[in-house]
């Protein structure tokens, strides 16, 4: 077990390298990335910006642009209309975990409790954390200002109940 812990350290170590040495809030982080076009624009849309701008901390799991490309064609455009701003909002906030956590303590976990106050379940496969058995943190702990971006392949949809 430590050994895979150790591995996937180090396939998260990677991830924040390529961020560079300065600190900015989560918005900021996401936007000088280049790779979260798509959030970003979805984050305005929903509201969220000042919240993620905030004191925090908070632990974002950001899909990335290609991951919001895997959604049914139209899916995108039609959560960024305003008579959809709960829905997306909703979306988003189950990708966001409050409070720090960092890789070494998400590994432990089976679940995390997102601000929607949905689940989202944690489990380690081989050395990559997966999310929900389907998005997969590519890249993790990318410290930011007022919290952690762990980088995800796939946007995540809370269970229905």
């Amino acid at each position: 077990m430590k050994k895979l812990i150790a591995s996937v350290f180090a396939l998260f170590a990677l991830g924040s390298v390529a961020f560079g040495a300065e600190k900015k809030d989560i918005v900021d982080t996401a936007v000088g990335a280049g790779s979260f076009k798509t959030l970003v624009a979805a984050v305005k849309a929903a509201g969220l910006v000042e919240t993620l701008k905030g004191t925090g901390p908070f632990t974002v799991f950001a899909p990335t642009d290609e991951a919001f490309a895997k959604l049914p064609a139209g899916t995108v455009e039609e959560l960024l209309k305003s008579e959809n701003k709960a829905k997306l909002a909703d979306i988003l906030t189950y990708h966001v975990v409050s409070g720090n956590v960092p890789s070494k303590d998400a590994v432990k976990l089976d679940k995390a409790t997102a601000v929607n106050k949905k689940d989202i379940k944690l489990a380690v496969k081989g050395e990559t954390l997966m999310l929900n058995d389907s998005a997969k943190v590519t890249k993790a702990d990318i410290e930011c200002t007022n919290g952690v971006i762990h980088v995800i392949d796939t946007v995540i949809m809370a269970p229905a109940k």
